[in-house]
C-alpha cells in the first residue's frame, strides 16, 4: 500500500520574485543583444526567458486543510500540506484533496432485520480524509467509495440486530441507540481504512418499519404497551390489597374469615385493576347475607 509522504515545497512567493527578476533580467538582455547584434546572446536570453516562464508553472497554492499530492511522470513523489502560495517542479501534476470534515447522510435503504421484518433506515455519516496517497492510489473515487461501502455497513448491520428487543438486555437498533452507532462507525472504519478515510462519526438518521407492515407492527407496538400497563396496575393492586388485609389482622374491630377475606380480595382486584369506574353497591344486610 501507498503511504503519505509529507513533501517539502519552497515558498511560492520567493520563487515567483526570483523568476520575475530574471526575465526581466533577460528580456534588457534581450534588447542590449539586439543592439550589439549578438545572435548568440539574444537566443540565449530567449531560452532564460522561456526556462522562467515554465519555472513559473510551477506555482501552486494549498489552502487550510487541504493537500496538493505530486506526481512526476505517474510516480508518487510526496503531498504538499503547507498552506499558502508554493513551488515545486513544474513537471509535477498536482491533485488538490479537501482534508476537511466532511458529512452525508445515506439513502433510505428498505432491509429485513435479523428477525425477518422489512424495515427503512438510513444513516448519518462524519468523516475526512487523513492519508491522501491512499485516497489517491487505493481507490478509484475515494468519495463513491465512502458512500457505496457504507450503505454497505448499514445493510450488513441492520441484518444483524432486530428492530425492537423482545427481552431486556438485548441490543435493538430502536432502543440501544449508542451501542448501535458504534459498531456502526466501528464497521464503516474497517471499510474505509484501506482508502485512508477516517470516520468520526456514525449513527442512524432514521429508522421504521417498512410501510407494509407498519399498521400490523403499530398495533403489536400498542398491545405491548397495554400489556405493561395492565402488568404495573396489577402489581400496584396486589400491593395494596396485601397492605389492607394486613391492616385489618392487626386490627380488632374486624375478623374476617377466609372466605369473607377472599371475597374482599376479589372486590379490591376488580376495583383497583378495572379500565372503568367501580360502581358503588350498597349492602343492607350483615356481612354473610
Amino acid at each position: 500500500m501507498i503511504r503519505e509522504r509529507e513533501r517539502r515545497t519552497t515558498s511560492g512567493l520567493l520563487m515567483l520574485g526570483v523568476f520575475l527578476l530574471v526575465i526581466a533580467v533577460a528580456v534588457a538582455g534581450i534588447v542590449r543583444a539586439a543592439r550589439a547584434d549578438d545572435a548568440f546572446m539574444a537566443v540565449l536570453c530567449v531560452v532564460i526567458v522561456l526556462a522562467s516562464l515554465l519555472g513559473l508553472a510551477g506555482l501552486f497554492t494549498v489552502a487550510p486543510n487541504q493537500g496538493q499530492v505530486l506526481q512526476l511522470f505517474g510516480a508518487y513523489r510526496g503531498t504538499a500540506k503547507q498552506e499558502g502560495l508554493r513551488w515545486a517542479n513544474p513537471f509535477y501534476t498536482k491533485k488538490r484533496i479537501s482534508l476537511r470534515v466532511r458529512n452525508f447522510e445515506s439513502a433510505h435503504l428498505k432491509v429485513n432485520d435479523t428477525d425477518g421484518n422489512p424495515i427503512e433506515i438510513a444513516s448519518i455519516v462524519v468523516w475526512r480524509v487523513v492519508d491522501t496517497a491512499e485516497a489517491v492510489f487505493e481507490v478509484d473515487d475515494y468519495e463513491h467509495y465512502v458512500r457505496v461501502q457504507t450503505e454497505s455497513a448499514v445493510r450488513n448491520l441492520a441484518t444483524h440486530y432486530p428492530y425492537d428487543a423482545h427481552l431486556e438486555g438485548h441490543i435493538s437498533l430502536r432502543g440501544s441507540t449508542d451501542q448501535v452507532a458504534g459498531k456502526l462507525k466501528a464497521e464503516i472504519q474497517d471499510r474505509l481504512a484501506k482508502a485512508g478515510v477516517e470516520v468520526i462519526e456514525a449513527r442512524i438518521s432514521h429508522l421504521a418499519y417498512a410501510q407494509e407492515i407498519a399498521a400490523a407492527m403499530l398495533r403489536r407496538q400498542q398491545a405491548g404497551a397495554i400489556i405493561a400497563a395492565r402488568q404495573k396496575i396489577v402489581e400496584g393492586a396486589v400491593g395494596m390489597v396485601e397492605m389492607a388485609l394486613e391492616m385489618l389482622s392487626r386490627s380488632d374491630k374486624v375478623r374476617l374469615d377466609e372466605e369473607r377475606k377472599a371475597a374482599m380480595v376479589s372486590n379490591l382486584l376488580v376495583v383497583l385493576c378495572a379500565d372503568r369506574e367501580a360502581q358503588p353497591v350498597v349492602n343492607t344486610g350483615t356481612l354473610y347475607q
